[in-house]
């Protein structure tokens, strides 16, 4: 039994020892989601395209905190995904979307469970297990497919401060959102586990319009990055406003980094420093906002020491030398889009984004959104060759019921094409139709 198990099995018989004090029971909530998705990732350079259809139930449960200076409670999650259709041949062997058998078809399901314990002292809460997602500059939890990936360790937030909310943790596995196994935690291209990531920072609202933000992480033998924030909104007057949003990171290696087995590929692509991290990174993003409209100026500057880093499990391997399913990522850049992330060595990305909220004309519920990405600099491999260049078309429209029985029922349908000028990513055309509903019966 490792430590952060013993750690929860002492805590859920604490916390079972006081379940029926007030508030625990009280202020519990629980729920149950369902996401289908229907995704086709139709590859234009001649490789297997990918169709498939799923279905995701999540049962989650969040009690109350027990009365007393410190105030303990438990939150559990419970996942189930169906494969519903993938045709003959379109269901890759990669586990990006569902988890394959043994001979490279999809299961017909899967499922995981996990809990947290959590603590609440005055105005910080800590929260200990498998089932943590979060949601911060240096680590953001993937939700794009059918299942959320989670992690396993433990996070406090602290808002003792008024207008500073603190943030720190230490996570140890990643459970994918196509698998039903948790692996230690890697960046891309890595195929040795860490089982230490910690982070610290904090966001300061100095003004109701000015948030700053700073941050520390560490994935042990892999890399080490700081991130600083600024975000500041300028209310023009009741129905315009003007947001600015400045982004930094600065990664470099740690401790094995750059040995055989704790490599960086650097994104498929260049590397000063061969295998090993070394990247600062910046981005800008501008957003006027008139009535329903949004219009999304940015830029963002990769610099050519090496491409941008961020955890990503999906080289991890099993015993027997497959996928364990953990792979898919987000991050906190404006460029994180549907299909590619535009963080390559050197590469210089220019990207805007029309939006537009229907609520203005009177129909609450109602949005849609176009964005264009283009991503040029970007070094060869070793350095050896002409800069190459990619591009990203994304559109998207949702609408969520606002009332009646199936009040909160969403429908999502998003398309996405990319083209890259001598990248190792294959051209691609995605289409993705999604419908969700959350139940909540406490």
């Amino acid at each position: 039994m490792n430590k952060s198990t013993l750690a929860l099995a002492v805590a859920v018989g604490v916390v079972a020892q006081q379940a029926g004090a007030a508030g625990f029971l009280e202020d519990s909530k629980a729920s149950i989601s369902s996401r289908t998705m229907y995704y086709n990732n139709d590859n234009r350079d001649g490789g297997a395209d990918q169709r498939e259809t799923a279905e995701g139930l999540k049962l989650d449960y969040l009690s109350g905190f027990t009365q007393g200076t410190v105030g303990f409670g438990i939150d559990a999650q419970a996942l189930l995904g169906i494969h519903l259709d993938g045709g003959k041949g379109h269901h890759p062997d990669s586990n990006t979307f569902f988890p394959s058998d043994s001979d490279g078809s999809a299961v017909s399901e899967w499922s995981r469970a996990a809990a947290n314990v959590k603590a609440r002292f005055s105005k910080t809460e800590a929260h200990l297990g498998g089932a943590l997602a979060p949601n911060l500059p240096i680590l953001v939890a993937n939700d794009s497919r059918l299942l959320p990936q989670t992690f396993d360790g433990g996070t406090i937030t602290s808002k003792e401060i008024d207008n500073v909310t603190f943030n720190a943790g230490q996570l140890e596995h990643a459970a994918g959102r196509a698998s039903s196994n948790s692996t230690g935690l890697a960046v891309a291209g890595g195929t040795q586990d860490s089982n230490k990531f910690y982070y610290g920072g904090a966001d300061w609202k100095v003004t109701k319009d000015l948030t700053l933000q700073y941050y520390h992480s560490n994935l042990k033998d892999y890399y080490k990055q700081d991130f600083l924030g600024l975000i500041h909104v300028y209310p023009i007057n009741a129905n315009q406003s003007f947001k600015t949003d400045i982004r930094y990171f600065d990664s470099s290696s740690d401790g094995r980094n750059g040995e055989t087995g704790y490599f960086f590929n650097n994104n498929g692509g260049f590397a000063n420093k061969p295998n090993e991290v070394d990247n600062k990174t910046w981005s800008a993003m501008f957003t006027y906002t008139l009535g329903g409209n949004a219009f999304l100026l940015g830029h963002q500057r990769v610099n050519d020491d090496g491409g941008f880093v961020y955890l990503n499990q999906g080289n991890v391997v099993d015993g027997n030398g497959r996928p364990e399913g953990n792979g898919g990522t987000s991050f906190y850049l404006f460029t994180d889009s549907m299909i590619n992330g535009f963080v390559r060595a050197g590469e210089n990305t220019t990207f805007g984004q029309y939006s537009y909220d229907f609520a203005a004309l009177g129909v609450p519920g109602l949005k849609t959104s176009i964005a264009y990405l283009h991503g040029d600099n970007i070094k060869a491999k070793n350095g050896v060759g002409s800069d190459m260049s990619e591009w990203e078309r994304d559109m998207r429209i949702d609408y969520t019921i606002q009332q009646g029985a199936l009040k909160g029922f969403g429908v999502t349908l998003r398309n996405g094409v990319y083209r890259g000028s001598q990248i190792d990513i294959p051209d691609q055309d995605q289409t993705r139709l999604i419908f969700n509903y959350t139940y909540s019966f406490l």
